[in-house]
């Protein structure tokens, strides 16, 4: 599992970013507090992730601290909660 990701921050999609790291660009979702935290393209961007590996699917989601990756791994413990679902729940938080 990829617990954390450091490296240069390549793309600022919405909803998502790309950090390069090792020669490799990886996709990582992000709620909009952690959006909002990034720092600027081709600046040094360190993030906590949680990866999930599903059989159709391999996500990276990234949080710019403990607390929200922590809320994130305790959302999705819930019965019908995805990722997907707690990202975006913790996106309507203040931060």
């Amino acid at each position: 599992m990829i617990a954390s990701l450091r490296g240069v921050l390549a793309e600022k999609p919405p909803g998502s970013c790309v950090v390069e790291a090792g020669g490799v660009g990886y996709r990582v979702n992000v709620s909009s507090h952690t959006a909002r935290s990034l720092p600027s393209v081709g600046e040094s961007v360190f993030l906590h992730t949680h990866q999930v590996v599903r059989e159709d699917a391999m996500m990276l989601f990234g949080f710019s601290d403990l607390d929200e990756r922590r809320l994130f791994e305790l959302l999705i413990t819930v019965s019908g909660v995805g990722p997907k679902v707690a990202l975006a729940v913790l996106s309507t938080l203040p931060g």
